[in-house]
């Protein structure tokens, strides 16, 4: 927690004892929180609201709903090792060579994306909050860990283009006849 600089000088590293502490329950709760909230909406109003949707719309849905679910479990499980460390179930190289297999940088489309300004109001607070939730706990694994320390610290986080995303808005504006 503690590590050494320059002059003999020791700094704590704040994320650490964040993490290591019970003030990381907070962090966690609200994590699995935002994890059941998005599967109820999806589940639920969302499933319905998605019907609404222009053709163009329902398809930038379908795929940022796949990213947004994708970036939660990916921050749920990283919530989980920290919480194995903390209470003493894994040791810190344990979950350091499990984390490695968490990826947190999951992409979301631009708000500019053809299509966004009509996904619901809803479904974009889960969005946006879930990118919010994600930088925050990326930072505090290149805190914790350091940066290269495995596949959370390969990108950098934030809305950003998604080639995929981009290959199905042009087969579906490509395809499109109405």
């Amino acid at each position: 927690m503690i590590e050494a600089s320059k002059g003999g000088a020791k700094t704590v590293r704040l994320a650490e004892r964040r993490i290591f502490s019970q003030s990381f329950k907070p962090l966690y709760n609200e994590g699995m929180g935002l994890v059941e909230q998005a599967a109820e909406y999806l589940d639920g109003p969302g499933r319905a609201e998605a019907k609404k949707l222009s053709r163009l719309a329902a398809t930038l849905y379908a795929a940022e709903s796949m990213r947004l679910t994708t970036r939660l479990m990916q921050v749920a499980s990283w919530l989980l090792l920290q919480r194995a460390a903390n209470s003493g179930e894994m040791t810190r190289d344990q979950v350091a060579s499990e984390k490695s297999k968490v990826r947190l940088d999951t992409a979301s489309a631009h708000d500019d994306a053809a299509g966004w300004r009509e996904l619901p109001g809803a479904f974009v607070d889960l969005v946006n909050r879930s990118l919010r939730l994600q930088a925050l706990v990326r930072r505090m694994d290149e805190e914790i860990y350091g940066v290269g320390g495995g596949g959370a610290a390969a990108a950098p986080v934030g809305r950003r283009t998604n080639p995929v995303s981009d290959q199905i808005t042009l087969l579906n504006t490509a395809f499109a006849r109405g």
